[in-house]
């Protein structure tokens, strides 16, 4: 689907979420603080469960990544993981250093 495809472009991080998934709920909180500095269009969280086409999204993603599951995360149009890796990439700094070089 293009629009996924459009969004990893368009930001240097994305997230496809749902706002009652703790899964989804980590990785956004492993990410706050490294996208706090940065303007409001360095990361974009699209929340799937009210947008009409989350299906079709969601499918998108499945052949992007090999899962539906959400959340999904990319940096610098890269897929990085779900929750679980977004956390512990930032356990290991390994999220800051990938935040650090999308944002040069």
């Amino acid at each position: 689907m293009d629009h996924v495809s459009t969004l990893i472009a368009a930001h240097p991080v994305v997230v496809f979420s749902k706002t009652y998934c703790p899964f989804c709920v980590k990785a956004k909180k492993a990410l706050a603080p490294l996208v706090a500095s940065h303007p409001p269009e360095f990361i974009k969280v699209l929340e799937l469960e009210n947008h009409p086409e989350m299906n079709k999204i969601q499918d998108a993603l499945a052949s992007l990544t090999g899962a539906r599951s959400v959340p999904r995360v990319f940096i610098g149009g890269k897929f990085i993981g779900g929750g679980d890796d977004t956390v512990h990439l930032a356990a290991t700094g390994e999220l800051k250093k990938l935040i650090e070089e999308v944002a040069k």
